[in-house]
């Protein structure tokens, strides 16, 4: 396949995805119980023949603004990203509009699972279950498997409720930096030594310090509104003892060690992290901090997506221009819906795993395997044909979604 023949490839696949039209579009209303939801279910036909046929999944997203227009943009963005993970599962989402904060909010949260409990996958439905997404908590899980009586209707448990605990173990993380490894071995260079920068240091971005360091590479800078702005360090990187505050997520601690040191500090700046004279940069915060107005800054040689939508199109189309490669969010973070999958399929008990932990490490062991493998076919279409990373990534997830309507196809993917 020559460029010409890549593009025109690529168009007639995403416009067979434009007239997609979802699955299951459904509100779930309790006007008595002040309670109103919506599931989205895009796709399910790319896992025909596969452990859960017939079945699509994502997280819940709970704000009091949540719209089913917004449930549904994010349904088929998981149509995209679980496809381009290479698992045979359709993409979904769900919403309550509620306040997570609220204190009725566990009695609507409950009665909206009863709602959904028809359409559940373990009742015979195409909706996956409940996930963590934006207003999620910990304990919430806790609340729906109670409410429901299963363990099935919820992914991202904790491993004693035969989870993977996805959040607290970074996997998504660890799939970003992952994904970053991986393209620089792509081009013959290695992690070792490699100097990063990460905007956001929540759950995603510490855990992409924790791993990318662990696989050699020197934090530095970093940038976090809870950190007081951005920190930029010397040749040798940010020292031991930040890294595991960080790490771990303990940004109270991060924050001392930082104000007791003599690094560089841009105080209420977290946008001059993403300027750094660095080998890879990781968006980690929030959508659209790279644009065409700031993407010329950008010096990094690569840019690993950690936030969902960190560039915006138009940035991704500069940054391609001036060689920048970006590995986009749905290549690199789906690591989440990776453990999902395991939690959703994995035949091992709730007390097994609390005991020899072995969800967390298949999640793991899977979400290594399949975004280095992703991004090594990606990188081969970038350098083989001249195209940016974007329409290397929609290409090869496209093509997962198309090729699996019949059964035959969908047993390769699964087996894959």
């Amino acid at each position: 396949m020559n460029k010409e023949e890549f593009y025109a490839a690529l168009k007639k696949l995403e416009t067979r995805f434009e007239k997609m039209e979802p699955e299951l579009e459904t509100t779930l209303r309790d006007p008595a119980a002040g309670v109103e939801g919506y599931i989205v279910v895009w796709n399910t036909g790319i896992c025909a023949g596969g452990p859960l046929e017939f079945c699509g999944k994502g997280g819940t997203r709970i704000t009091p603004e949540v719209t089913l227009d917004e449930v549904k943009m994010l349904a088929r963005r998981m149509a995209l990203k679980n496809a381009a993970a290479g698992l045979p599962l359709g993409g979904s989402k769900s919403g309550l509009k509620a306040d997570p904060n609220a204190g009725d909010f566990e009695k609507k949260y409950r009665r909206f699972a009863q709602l959904c409990k028809p359409l559940l996958f373990e009742n015979g439905g195409v909706f996956g279950g409940f996930g963590f997404d934006i207003g999620a908590r910990p304990v919430h899980p806790h609340w729906i498997c109670d409410e429901l009586g299963s363990l099935r209707c919820f992914t991202g448990k904790p491993v004693e409720m035969g989870g993977t605990d996805y959040d607290r173990e970074g996997i998504a993380g660890l799939g970003v930096a992952v994904a970053a490894k991986a393209a620089l071995e792509a081009d013959n260079k290695n992690a070792k030594g490699a100097a990063f920068a990460v905007q956001g240091a929540g759950a995603m971005g510490g855990a992409v310090i924790r791993y990318f360091s662990e696989f050699g590479g020197v934090l530095k800078a970093v940038a976090d509104p809870r950190l007081g702005g951005t920190w930029i360090f010397g040749e040798e990187g940010a020292p031991a003892a930040l890294l595991d505050a960080l790490g771990r997520g303990a940004i109270d601690i991060a924050h001392k060690l930082l104000q007791d040191s003599d690094y560089e500090h841009l105080p209420e700046d977290t946008t001059s992290v993403l300027y750094q004279d660095v080998d890879i940069l990781f968006p980690c915060a929030v959508q659209d901090v790279v644009t065409k107005d700031n993407a010329a800054k950008i010096i990094a040689t690569y840019l690993v997506e950690g936030a969902n939508g960190p560039c915006t199109a138009e940035a991704h189309k500069l940054l391609h221009d001036k060689n920048v490669i970006v590995i986009p969010d749905f290549i690199a973070n789906p690591g989440g819906i990776i453990a999902a999958y395991v939690e959703m399929t994995s035949p091992v008990s709730p007390a097994e795993n609390e005991e020899k932990r072995t969800k967390v490490n298949e999640a793991k062991t899977l979400t290594k395997i399949k975004i280095a493998e992703n991004v090594q076919r990606l990188m081969k279409l970038v350098r083989d044909l001249d195209v940016s990373p974007v329409q290397a990534g929609m290409y090869l997830a496209l093509q997962s979604i198309f090729a699996c309507n019949g059964k035959e196809a969908c047993d390769n993917t699964a087996a894959a």
